[in-house]
């Protein structure tokens, strides 16, 4: 029988967040136009570093913005043409050519897609929070220190203006928060220095910008195993790069926004933003923390409706109003850099008492974080090693955990030996030897209901105490095993050692 029409259950369409309210709708409507504004000078610049046209760089910050804003897991997260992702394939660029960049970028994004499918986001569960404050700070350190050139050798009229810029946006919130303060700022310096005809750099000085828009296209390399030989290397890095750089960005904004998003949804959507992006000509790229934290912190957007419009005005901005933007001072956009790279930093984490609270390990990661970040302006190297360095503390820290307790029955005919913490490669090292093989009697019991066998070091240890005894005729019970110690012991006691 046929349901009524009338009966049938009714599809509720769920309201774009951004169009909550008015207020809403008009902050990330001015969120995105001030990240384009920022997003134009960087992207030239990050050509430059690759080796290739301003365009290029530019056409990827607009397709990465627009794709990521639909299929990306991190609501308001800015992603575009990056230095980092620039200096992973320049040597390619410089050596081979535009075509097989491109081609590379595709690869990357494929190899990007498959690992989100494979479930590497969730690899971030192991970044310690130490890791991540020295990450951020380092970011900080390295957004401030791509403003210095932009500082040197200039007209002295560039200093005054930034510090205008800045001044700016610390005291117009107190006036009114409708509108952002770096968006005013940058809009009041291009009006006075275009006005009182100043002559300092501008965003022209930087490059050509775009008069049309991409069209799609194959890249322009032979379809061989030799070329893929020549990509794949390039693509695997900025693959690995862009993944690590998108997620602990995803991460940050997390925290900052106190909500939760989709890691593995955001891979994918790098890989595919990365795909379409090699289609359309542009050199690729990944989450940008400096536009992040101005679209997020600054200007306080929480939909993808912010990260839609910065790519849409970014390209909107070069091709209609191109003159206007090549007038923008670059003292204005630093300005608003320099105000982003301070919000950035975890000041908390290095005042004294901050310090003097925290272990020295903890500290310490940190430090090697920021020191690996700044001395080779890549993220991804200094993240690696920090999680490394807190690795082997925290591998030190525990390896001494594990202790071994005996007790000799009161008739002397045998000791009952308690074994407690975590066994592991590190603390099973100095099992063998809190055992007293010569003078304990014939029956000893090891009991390992206060520990978990981790790994095959551990066994082989269970082994070699098993070994000591019975060469002096003693017999080794082990009591105690969780199901997990039980099935690894169970497996491979006995079969560690030379002739198994």
């Amino acid at each position: 029988m046929s349901t009524p029409l009338s009966a049938a259950p009714k599809l509720r369409m769920s309201k774009p967040d951004w169009l909550a309210s008015p207020k809403v709708f008009r902050t990330e409507v001015l969120a995105g136009l001030v990240v384009a504004l920022a997003l134009i000078p960087e992207a030239i610049s990050f050509s430059i570093i690759a080796g290739v046209d301003p365009a290029v760089g530019l056409f990827a910050s607009f397709t990465m913005a627009v794709v990521i804003s639909i299929v990306g897991g991190r609501k308001a997260m800015i992603s575009a043409a990056t230095g980092a992702m620039a200096l992973v394939i320049a040597p390619l660029n410089h050596e081979y050519g535009l075509g097989y960049l491109i081609a590379a970028v595709i690869l990357g994004g494929l190899m990007q897609m498959a690992m989100g499918a494979l479930g590497v986001a969730k690899l971030m569960r192991f970044v310690p929070r130490s890791v991540m404050v020295g990450f951020v700070n380092a970011l900080a350190i390295l957004i401030f220190m791509a403003q210095v050139p932009e500082m040197r050798d200039v007209p002295w009229a560039v200093y005054p203006l930034i510090i205008g810029g800045l001044a700016l946006m610390v005291f117009f919130p107190k006036i009114t928060t409708v509108i952002p303060a770096p968006l005013v700022a940058i809009v009041t310096l291009t009006v006075i220095t275009v006005a009182a005809g100043i002559a300092v750099p501008n965003v022209g000085d930087k490059g050509d910008l775009p008069s049309s828009l991409p069209v799609p296209g194959l890249p322009d390399v032979p379809f061989t195993m030799d070329t893929l030989t020549i990509i794949a290397p390039y693509a695997f890095a900025f693959a690995l790069v862009g993944l690590m750089e998108s997620l602990m960005t995803a991460k940050l904004v997390d925290d900052i926004t106190d909500t939760h998003s989709n890691k593995t949804r955001e891979s994918l959507g790098q890989g595919i933003a990365n795909v379409i992006t090699g289609f359309f000509g542009g050199m690729g790229g990944c989450a940008m923390i400096g536009q992040t934290m101005i679209n997020v912190k600054t200007s306080g957007a929480r939909t993808r409706l912010s990260t839609f419009l910065a790519g849409t005005f970014l390209m909107v901005l070069c091709i209609a109003f191109g003159p206007i933007v090549s007038d923008i001072p670059m003292a204005a956009l630093v300005a608003v850099m320099i105000l982003v790279s301070f919000a950035t930093f975890d000041w908390h984490s290095i005042q004294p008492k901050t310090l003097k609270r925290m272990p020295v390990g903890e500290t310490t990661v940190m430090v090697v974080t920021v020191a690996a970040v700044v001395a080779t302006h890549n993220l991804a190297i200094g993240v690696v090693l920090g999680c490394i360095t807190a690795m082997v503390i925290f591998a030190k820290r525990v390896a001494h955990i594990a202790e071994v307790s005996g007790v000799v029955d009161p008739d002397g005919n045998q000791v009952v030996y308690a074994v407690t913490g975590e066994l592991f490669f590190a603390s099973s090292n100095d099992l063998v030897y809190q055992f007293n093989y010569k003078d304990d009697p014939d029956d000893v019991v090891i009991d390992l209901s206060g520990t978990h066998i981790w790994d095959a070091s551990s066994v082989a240890a269970l082994d070699a105490i098993e070994t000591k005894y019975a060469q002096r005729g003693k017999k080794v019970t082990i009591i105690g095993l969780n199901k997990a110690s039980a099935e690894m012991h169970g497996k491979l006691a006995g079969q560690l050692t030379a002739g198994h």
